[in-house]
């Protein structure tokens, strides 16, 4: 009977023996590139975390220079922030922050730059559209009109269209062009949620080139006025 076993034993390890010959090589295989793949995943999350907690205290720098109204401070900080975290939303924030305090400390060029930064390195359409719409605003403060205007041409989301078309209303009333800066007025009057404060403003403008809103939100154009 222990002979029996002991052949029975010996039958089965030479199966596995043969088995292994045969497979081994590809299950080792396959189990160092599960094993691979499964260490890199982790890695990549922790790499991921540590970029995120090293761009958030680079942000929080950015903002301290920036209530400082440093502006040399904020040039340093937000430069190490397009080199080393580039690619995070925080340098994308960094650079719509820092673009503000450049235009209220009267430095445009600056402003203009992290403003353009942000519209080609973001990742974000919202980033880009704040980018873009920021930089039209510049520009149209600057009388450079064509430019403003080929900004505001450009692709926005759906949610920024009534921005897009109230801020071309501007441009076009100050290039005296009466007609088609109603037509950008009248298409923001109607994207805009009747409750936002900001389609007042417009029905504002519209009045003020003679343009009448009607009872039930519409707006009429006064022909002839």
């Amino acid at each position: 009977m222990a002979n029996q076993l002991d052949l029975e034993e010996q039958e089965q390890l030479d199966q596995i023996k043969h088995f292994w010959k045969q497979y081994g090589n590809v299950i080792t295989w396959v189990l160092i590139v599960v094993m691979g793949a499964f260490a890199s995943w982790n890695f990549y999350n922790y790499w991921q975390r540590s970029q995120a907690q090293q761009a958030a205290a680079l942000f929080d720098e950015v903002d301290r220079a920036v209530l400082a109204s440093d502006a040399s401070r904020m040039d340093r900080v937000f430069s190490d922030m397009k080199d080393k975290f580039g690619g995070t939303a925080y340098a994308q924030q960094a650079g719509l922050l820092v673009a503000r305090q450049y235009v209220a400390l009267e430095k445009p060029d600056a402003a203009k730059a992290a403003l353009a930064w942000v519209a080609e390195q973001s990742s974000d359409a919202g980033y880009q559209a704040l980018a873009r719409l920021r930089l039209a605003a510049i520009s149209l403060e600057s009388k450079n009109f064509e430019e403003a205007l080929k900004l505001l041409n450009m692709s926005y989301p759906a949610s920024f269209e009534a921005l897009v078309a109230d801020r071309k209303g501007d441009v076009l009333v100050l290039q005296g062009d009466k007609a088609k800066a109603v037509a950008e007025y009248e298409k923001a009057y109607r994207l805009f949620d009747a409750r936002t404060e900001y389609r007042r403003l417009v029905e504002v403008k519209l009045n003020a080139l003679g343009v009448d809103v009607g009872p039930q939100n519409q707006v009429a154009t006064a022909a002839g006025k």
